[in-house]
């Protein structure tokens, strides 16, 4: 049995994980109690011959003590060693995001009460949440982020890593749109020489043939990609041979519109000839695959929300 344990920040889309995964076969629960998530497994142990029962999902919020959240580590840890597949997911999205989604849908936070504003229950979360965050298998930064492309994204990542396969994403994006939160490894690619400043290149982007064939002829570009994925190359091993579940590497630009498109792209070229299941997306592009992320920022769309 496949077991996810989701939390996350209330507002970031937690109940949209939870959505997608019961889209996808599996049986869900929302708001469990810490206390009750060995019971509860337990339950669908039995259940699971009864209803052909492999993958559930059980989300988990901070209305709970902090005393059996800081738990919940322990348990999941207890769970594997047990010989069961369980892995801890965690949504988040700043701040500023977060109060503008609470100001559009006109929600109550959960943790609201007389007397502490908005901001200061989003924070009083955020520390209650912490050991969770720090014990995540998988961050997924929601801030720039569409309903649907945090669907898109749950398949991507959870649902295609059937196997114990190690799931690897590169994202490109770009420093002035912010860092996203759910990197393990962060490169900066703003030394590089910057299309940009040619005009003629300038409304174009890393998958298009001039910018590509412009980059390509930059000595200082071909060296920072043979060590970049020499590097990664390293990381995967050393994750692999680890059992970790989940390696997010993002590679920065300015914009994210040439530099960081072009490695990320040229680089999962190169490191899917060894890793076929290695997904890429691009933060900061508009209109493209769901293996490129579009920035929900520069388009009009819904919000992952709750």
């Amino acid at each position: 049995m496949r077991i996810i344990v989701v939390s996350g920040l209330s507002g970031a889309g937690k109940s949209v994980v939870l959505h997608a995964l019961e889209d996808l076969g599996h049986y869900c629960i929302d708001n469990l109690p810490a206390s009750m998530l060995e019971p509860f497994v337990a339950h669908a142990l039995r259940l699971q011959n009864e209803r052909t029962l492999n993958n559930v999902a059980i989300g988990i919020d901070a209305r709970d003590s902090a005393i059996g959240l800081s738990r919940i580590p322990e348990t999941i840890d207890q769970l594997r060693r047990s010989g069961l597949r369980c892995e801890m997911l965690f949504v988040l999205a700043e701040e500023t995001e977060l109060l503008r989604r609470y100001g559009e849908t006109k929600r109550r936070h959960p943790l609201s009460r007389p007397g502490l504003t908005l901001q200061e229950a989003i924070r009083e979360e955020q520390a209650l949440l912490e050991p969770l965050m720090q014990a995540t298998d998988l961050t997924i930064d929601t801030t720039h982020m569409g309903v649907h492309d945090l669907r898109e994204l749950v398949v991507q990542r959870i649902d295609q890593r059937r196997s114990q396969s190690l799931s690897i994403t590169l994202v490109s994006f770009g420093f002035k749109h912010g860092v996203p939160g759910d990197c393990d490894f962060i490169f900066d690619a703003r030394t590089l020489p910057n299309p940009y400043w040619t005009i003629a290149l300038r409304p174009l982007s890393g998958l298009d043939a001039p910018v590509i064939e412009y980059l390509d002829a930059q000595t200082s570009v071909a060296n920072m990609l043979m060590e970049l994925e020499q590097f990664i190359g390293k990381r995967i091993a050393e994750h692999e041979a680890a059992h970790r579940r989940y390696l997010t590497i993002g590679i920065g630009c300015t914009g994210g519109q040439h530099r960081s498109v072009y490695l990320v792209e040229r680089l999962a070229t190169r490191l899917r000839k060894d890793h076929p299941a290695l997904a890429h997306r691009h933060q900061s592009l508009v209109g493209t695959s769901v293996s490129r992320t579009t920035d929900a920022g520069q388009a009009a769309k819904p919000s992952a929300g709750k």
